[in-house]
């Protein structure tokens, strides 16, 4: 219940989040990808739902941060399919908001360094993965697809995240108390420059390059 002595709350900024489960879609399990859709979207939209009479009281602000992967399907696994849900769920928030001041903007962030891009971890995690995988599964693919798999998160993607997380805070900042926020936000010079832009590219572009370098499972035709 919203109190009339209470001027309500004016800035909401969803920014839980996790990612587990790496690997190949085939490598995981039903569970692997609800547990990350549980906190990532549907957490989100819970707290969204209960807060939402006060930001509307307030005429404020919701402030959801997805992330380029919302945009641009980089990786397998829960994580982007939960980032383009954010994306959608904010998009209907907006439009039905919009008639009681409230706005709304989401937060794109492209690779940075925190816990849930520690190398260690993440590595860790997909061997985790692969070692509960099927039998059939492992023959599918084979241990030097795994081996290259993770030489290549460790090289070329980890190894390159971006240590300032200002440039994500500065997002937050502006999208609360500018007058008129962005609709959408893009936080580090990978989101910027190179996912952004591939997300409007051919289709067949975009699956060439994201593939570019990958190694090839044992029993690929």
């Amino acid at each position: 219940m919203v109190s009339s002595e209470f001027p309500g709350l004016w800035g909401l900024v969803n920014n839980a989040g996790m990612s587990r489960g790496s690997g190949r879609n085939e490598w995981l399990t039903k569970q692997d990808f609800v547990t990350i859709l549980d906190v990532n979207l549907l957490g989100m939209i819970e707290v969204t739902l209960s807060l939402l009479p006060l930001v509307r009281k307030a005429r404020g602000r919701v402030v959801n941060v997805s992330s380029i992967a919302g945009r641009l399907s980089l990786t397998p696994g829960g994580y982007c399919i939960s980032k383009y849900g954010v994306e959608a769920f904010s998009d209907s928030l907006r439009r039905e908001l919009a008639p009681f001041g409230v706005k709304v903007a989401v937060i794109e962030p492209g690779f940075f360094k925190t816990n849930k891009t520690n190398t260690d971890r993440v590595l860790l995690n997909v061997q985790e993965v692969w070692d509960r995988a099927q039998p059939e599964i492992k023959e599918t693919y084979g241990e030097k697809f795994l081996a290259s798999y993770l030489k290549r998160l460790s090289e070329h993607v980890l190894s390159t995240c971006n240590e300032n997380l200002s440039e994500v805070t500065d997002c937050m900042e502006h999208a609360l108390t500018a007058c008129h926020p962005r609709t959408r936000y893009s936080a580090g010079w990978d989101a910027k420059l190179l996912y952004l832009p591939m997300s409007y590219m051919p289709t067949f572009l975009v699956d060439a390059i994201l593939t570019w370098g990958l190694p090839r499972p044992a029993k690929a035709l």
